[in-house]
């Protein structure tokens, strides 16, 4: 964290878990003096000022944004264009601005649909830590240690401002690492974005099965809990990822049908020693990765 000094105002857009947690981290390590916030939802205003979260409730976007140094975007990607918009006629050259969305390529597009270009000062960003939970309630400023946090730099970056983002992350307690933006969506089109989609169809399914409400689901045990925890995520937030990431996830969702096809004629077939290799390849990938990252 040296080299750089706290900032003296930031602003924030959309005061749900991520948002509010970003503000909480920074309040604790002293590495922001204030924090003006706005959000449609007027409830999560009104708790974000309750709970110490923001000092600055505004009455919209553009009074939030007045005079801050670094104004973070924490909105559903598909909003990210109309917080733009609002926020713009009070934003200069010199305010540096980032976003924490799941899908890079999109965020960049609606900057460019918003100002003509990608401003210098906007550094696309996006931190892989959270919970099925949302709002600004559940907001914990713990929530981004030892956690990573990709940033997205594109051709007509300014270095200042990168830096002063990494910055902030890294006085969350987040480890800053850089990716190009169409591979960053990508790889979280596999390892995110596909496994929400997969979890919403899969309880979707069981609980448009007869006695799902009866017996299926209260006999349901901890496998159960673990596998369909993300289908607790806020279904509009991940409806707008996936909208904004068709196109791969689309790619992998064909591929996993496929797959799951086999399986069935695997079954169908009584192939039992071709099912356990394939058990026994996925879980020897799984501890490859979990090796890995402890």
């Amino acid at each position: 964290m040296s080299g750089q000094a706290p900032i003296r105002r930031l602003a924030v857009l959309g005061l749900g878990l991520i948002g509010g947690s970003l503000a909480r981290a920074l309040r604790a390590a002293g590495a922001v003096g204030s924090v003006a916030g706005f959000d449609t939802d007027a409830e999560q205003v009104r708790q974000a000022q309750t709970l110490g979260v923001i000092d600055v409730a505004a009455a919209d976007a553009e009074r939030a944004v007045k005079g801050a140094d670094v104004v973070l975007i924490a909105v559903p990607v598909l909003a990210t264009g109309a917080a733009l918009r609002a926020a713009a006629p009070a934003l200069t050259p010199e305010t540096i601005v980032t976003d924490v969305g799941s899908t890079k390529q999109s965020v960049l597009a609606a900057v460019r649909e918003v100002f003509g270009e990608v401003p210098p000062r906007f550094v696309p960003g996006h931190p892989i830590a959270g919970t099925e939970k949302s709002g600004v309630a559940h907001s914990q400023k713990d929530l981004f240690r030892g956690h990573r946090v990709i940033l997205t730099p594109h051709p007509r970056q300014d270095a200042e401002a990168q830096g002063q983002v990494a910055w902030l992350w890294q006085a969350a307690g987040a480890r800053v690492v850089t990716m190009e933006p169409q591979r960053h969506d990508q790889i979280f089109a596999a390892t995110s974005h596909l496994p929400h989609l997969l979890a919403y169809s899969f309880v979707d399914m069981l609980g448009r099965l007869e006695g799902a409400e009866a017996d299926l689901f209260p006999n349901a045990g901890g496998g159960f809990r673990d596998f369909t925890r993300i289908a607790s995520s806020s279904p509009r937030m991940w409806h707008d990822i996936l909208r904004a990431n068709a196109a791969p996830v689309a790619e992998l969702l064909r591929r996993q049908i496929r797959e799951l096809q086999d399986l069935h004629e695997l079954i169908e077939q009584q192939r039992w020693d071709a099912l356990l290799d394939v058990f026994e390849r996925a879980r020897a990938a799984r501890e490859r990765h979990l090796s890995r990252i402890e």
